[in-house]
């Protein structure tokens, strides 16, 4: 065995170790496990990350479900490859070849290279994903989205790396026009999947199809999926105005996936103080989700990978890694790792204080107590969701039969359970729609925003006033998503209405005294504070 064989082994069996290992990776703070150090360190050089990468196509099986997260994960982890380290690997590949219908590359090569190149354009976004999208490459992933289709797991990652491709507007123009060059645009086919309910992979496809068309690959004469979307009967729904940005959300505000290597992550638009609770989310695919429930303060810190479960504030059911969260906190659960089609039951049993999760209508042995314990007076309670990359799941708020309703003579169920959806909540037509991001930046380009509005979501007054430091101009709904002040970096003690703050004084500077104390030039107008009354600056 040659040298080069030797060591190309050694890197296979280290990718191995890192799939057996990477479920148990359940904090944050935990180092990453010693395989993945291992080939980090190996890739630090260019031969070693060539080899990294073409080891992780050839060796992460395609039923593993933390097989792709693993490959996004080394890849956000190891230092840029350069341009020519990436022509190398293209070339490496041999694309061409493996378009043909003669290629006798299995399906997890397939994936896994559509993974690999996904997560390339995603993070060399510019020149350096133009000069990856060549014609080999570009053809190579049509491909794979033409029919026959049958290999729809091949299918769903060639459709995302086009996606992440088209990042770069001269890609997406030229992905766009080759799409609709083709005698039936592909993704129109695809989009028929949307509502495949015996195939959980058709129905990602189906998903993500539709998302496309409604925000990348706009068609000439389509329809937006949310105009066609009869939502008249849903009262609660997944809020598409508190939500972490890269989760794509449904057009019915139902059903959410996470394609992005960050911990993403949405609440409902209904919030419940008292009574006994329940929905039902069905998983699509086995990876790692969080799911169950979260007041206002819980933060969405989704790039730092904390969600649902992940704070004192919410908690949440873990059926891949078979865990309870709560403050960061996990405890193994006796249920089975759950499956694409299995359905999460979530019961909150305001007045027992508990919180109850089934697995197709199969209990926990024990409710969680302290989430409830802890919460303060007056907090309302939402059902919320977190999202690893390449997971998706549909909640049931109420609006269809449940699947496993809770058992009323269950010793944790009251005799009576409300749904979020009949709770009492109603939806103005505008908040049921669910906008294409690129329809929704053209309204807010058009809306006048009132100068008193919150400085950072431009959607509420900026009605509330932090202390001590006295900082204003933000909205409540924002000061709650906050331990610092965003102006001074202060530790928020309180925050108070902007009514009930004691009141600004005024006082004249220069123009050459428009610097502030960390060396930052102040606007005529801005406000400066001191840490016992408002300062307004003038000229």
């Amino acid at each position: 065995m040659s040298m080069t064989n030797y060591v190309g082994n050694d890197v296979k069996d280290l990718i191995r170790q890192t799939l057996k290992v990477i479920r148990s990776l359940v904090n944050n703070e935990q180092d990453p496990p010693a395989s993945l150090l291992k080939l980090n360190m190996i890739a630090e050089r260019e031969k070693g990350w060539l080899l990294v990468v073409e080891s992780l196509i050839e060796t992460v099986p395609d039923d593993d479900s933390l097989g792709p997260a693993v490959i996004t994960l080394f890849l956000d982890e190891c230092p840029l490859p350069s341009k020519d380290t990436v022509h190398r690997l293209l070339c490496s590949l041999r694309l061409d070849q493996a378009s043909s219908s003669s290629s006798t590359r299995k399906r997890s090569w397939h994936r896994n290279t559509c993974i690999v190149l996904g997560s390339l354009a995603e993070k060399l976004a510019g020149s350096s994903s133009v000069a990856m999208c060549n014609p080999t490459t570009l053809n190579y992933l049509i491909s794979r989205i033409v029919p026959p289709f049958t290999q729809a797991r091949v299918v769903l990652f060639a459709l995302l790396a086009l996606e992440k491709f088209a990042q770069t507007s001269e890609n997406q123009f030229l992905i766009s026009r080759t799409l609709e060059q083709a005698p039936s645009h592909p993704l129109k086919q695809l989009e028929e999947w949307r509502h495949c309910t015996s195939n959980a992979m058709k129905r990602q496809v189906g998903f993500c199809a539709t998302w496309a068309l409604d925000n990348i690959f706009i068609t000439p004469n389509r329809t937006y999926a949310y105009e066609t979307t009869d939502v008249s009967k849903i009262n609660a729904m997944l809020n598409h105005e508190d939500v972490s940005e890269y989760l794509k959300i449904g057009p019915d505000g139902l059903e959410a996936r996470c394609d992005v290597s960050s911990f993403e992550s949405v609440r409902c638009t209904f919030a419940v103080q008292d009574g006994v609770w329940f929905y039902e989310a069905t998983v699509f695919t086995p990876g790692v989700m969080q799911i169950g429930f979260a007041t206002k303060r819980s933060r969405f810190l989704n790039h730092e990978g904390y969600g649902i479960g992940d704070d004192e504030s919410s908690v949440a059911y873990d059926g891949c890694r078979q865990l309870l969260w709560h403050n960061a906190h996990s405890s193994r659960h006796e249920h089975e790792p759950w499956c694409p089609g299995d359905v999460v039951g979530c019961l909150l049993n305001i007045p027992m204080g508990t919180v109850m999760f089934y697995l197709n209508g199969r209990p926990l042995q024990r409710p969680h107590l302290e989430f409830l314990r802890n919460r303060p007076a007056g907090d309302g309670v939402f059902a919320a969701a977190s999202f690893m990359s390449f997971q998706q799941c549909r909640f049931n708020f109420g609006a269809e039969p449940f699947k496993y309703p809770p058992d009323v003579a269950f010793r944790f169920v009251s005799c009576f359970f409300s749904t979020f959806n009949d709770g009492g909540a109603t939806l103005t037509l505008e908040q049921k729609t669910i906008l294409p991001r690129r329809r929704r930046l053209e309204l807010l380009q058009k809306e006048p925003i009132p100068e008193d509005y919150c400085t950072i979501c431009y959607a509420h007054p900026g009605d509330t006033v932090l202390t001590p430091c006295m900082h204003g101009g933000i909205c409540n709904t924002c000061s709650l998503q906050m331990d610092q002040c965003p102006l001074c970096r202060q530790p928020i003690e309180s925050r108070l209405p902007i009514d009930e703050a004691p009141p600004a004084t005024v006082r004249k500077v220069s123009a050459a005294q428009l610097i502030s104390s960390s060396g930052h030039r102040l606007s005529a107008g801005q406000t400066t504070f001191a840490p016992a009354q408002r300062v307004t600056t003038e000229l």
